[in-house]
C-alpha cells in the first residue's frame, strides 16, 4: 500500500502555487498571454474563479499524460467530472 503525500504531488514534484505569478510561469507561452488577459478582464467576482480554472490548467499542462488526457477529455471519454462542473458546484457553496 502507498501513501498519498500531504505536500507536493505522487511524482514528488511540487504543486503550482495559487498565485498569479506562479500560474502564469508554469503556462506555455501561447496559453500565457490568453490567462494575463483573462485576469485583466475579470472583475472583484470573477478573478477567483479565472485563477482556479488557470491554475487547474497548468497542472495538467505539466502532467506526462497530458496529451492523452486532453484527447480523452476533448472526445468526452475522460472519467470523472469536468472541471467546469466542479468548480460550479464549488461556486454553489
Amino acid at each position: 500500500m502507498s501513501a498519498v503525500s500531504l505536500h507536493g504531488h505522487h511524482d514528488g514534484q511540487q504543486p503550482i502555487p495559487r498565485t498569479q505569478d506562479g500560474v502564469a510561469a508554469a503556462l506555455p507561452p501561447a496559453q500565457r498571454m490568453e490567462f494575463y488577459r483573462e485576469m485583466g478582464e475579470a472583475d472583484d467576482q470573477a478573478i477567483g474563479g479565472v485563477l482556479r480554472r488557470w491554475w487547474l490548467r497548468a497542472e495538467l499542462y505539466r502532467d506526462p499524460e497530458d496529451d492523452r488526457i486532453h484527447a480523452a477529455v476533448q472526445a468526452g471519454t475522460a472519467p470523472g467530472t469536468s472541471a467546469s462542473a466542479v468548480l460550479r458546484r464549488l461556486e454553489a457553496r
